[in-house]
């Protein structure tokens, strides 16, 4: 079995990672910079009078963005993408900030539509029932569920083939879509699909702050520290759990028959949780808007809210113990 690795570069800190710490070091420093050193000393108040109100609007935009980027779609988007660019050899340590920085654009720029007196968005976007609301609840969900069942397949497919079976008509059906992501930032487009749906509770949630600033008239550079605190706090974990992925995809114990249970492990987590939250997805869009019966009410009611977080712990989980398992004995001294 070839071990899954990248580049014998891979040591080294690649240009491209340091500009993107450096990126997502500059959001922080702007948002909070911002928000500290000119919004509080001026008195301008986002959500309410007083500094430590500002200063607990400003945290808990932070806040939902870190909480958004434990999503489950997001989880499972960026380690299948992940293992797939390590299996093809290419660097995959900056896959999750460019997803989060394709999220992201959408929620900054509908708060800017906001900051700028478009304050319909806010109405529409909070109204379930508006057609704005209907079309994003369809689009979103089915571009990720498309997408996470595409690139599961793939993998299916890849390790069916590591294992002395032919690829089949599967792979050769699925080649062209999955070569659209030959690297990590063509993840960006990616992300900006995802967040077209916006219909998480996060991001209504920091909707909701951007306008409450907008309707107390607060200066547009103002207001617009809540999106940036938002970017900055899913890009720091979006980026971290790519980067940390990465490391656990391309590690190989050093025992063959170990190896072979350490990917099998790892691709068949990702893989069946990539599946199970693109059938819910789709379930859900499939009984919201056509009124499917049968047992898709049923799986559009199963709960994927904390999933990601629970992925995210299964994944470390099995690297940790694989890394134990494999550790040597210290030699005895007499």
């Amino acid at each position: 079995m070839t071990p899954l690795r990248e580049d014998r570069t891979r040591t080294l800190i690649r240009p491209s990672t340091i500009a993107v710490i450096s990126l997502i070091a500059l959001l922080h420093l702007l948002g909070w910079g911002v928000l500290i050193l000119l919004v509080i000393p001026a008195g301008i108040p986002l959500g309410g009078n007083g500094a430590l109100v500002t200063l607990g609007v400003g945290i808990t935009a932070y806040a939902l963005g870190v909480r958004h980027a434990f999503d489950a779609d997001h989880i499972a988007a960026i380690d299948n993408a992940t293992r797939r660019l390590i299996e093809r050899g290419k660097p995959a340590t900056t896959v999750g900030f460019w997803f989060s920085l394709g999220h992201s654009t959408v929620v900054v720029v509908l708060c800017i539509l906001l900051t700028i007196g478009i304050t319909a968005i806010g109405a529409t976007l909070a109204d379930d029932s508006s057609a704005l609301r209907t079309w994003t609840g369809v689009i979103g969900p089915s571009i990720s569920g498309v997408f996470l069942l595409v690139v599961a397949a793939v993998n299916i497919a890849s390790l069916r083939r590591r294992h002395g079976h032919a690829g089949g008509p599967v792979l050769r059906l699925l080649g062209p879509l999955e070569k659209a992501v030959d690297r990590p930032s063509r993840m960006y487009f990616v992300g900006l699909l995802f967040g077209l749906g916006f219909d998480t509770a996060t991001e209504i949630g920091l909707l909701t702050l951007a306008g409450a600033a907008t309707l107390a008239a607060v200066p547009w550079w103002a207001a617009l520290t809540l999106p940036i605190l938002f970017a900055a706090g899913m890009s720091a974990f979006d980026t971290s759990q790519g980067a940390v992925m990465r490391r656990a995809y391309a590690w190989q114990p050093g025992r063959r028959r170990m190896g072979e249970v350490y990917a099998l492990a790892m691709t068949g987590l990702s893989v069946v949780a990539a599946i199970l939250i693109a059938v819910v997805q789709l379930a859900d869009v499939l009984v919201a808007n056509l009124g499917v019966g049968g047992p898709l009410p049923w799986l559009a009611s199963v709960g994927i809210d904390d999933l990601g977080f629970v992925l995210t712990g299964l994944l470390l989980a099995t690297w940790a113990a694989v890394l134990l398992m494999t550790r040597r004995p210290r030699a005895r001294t007499n």
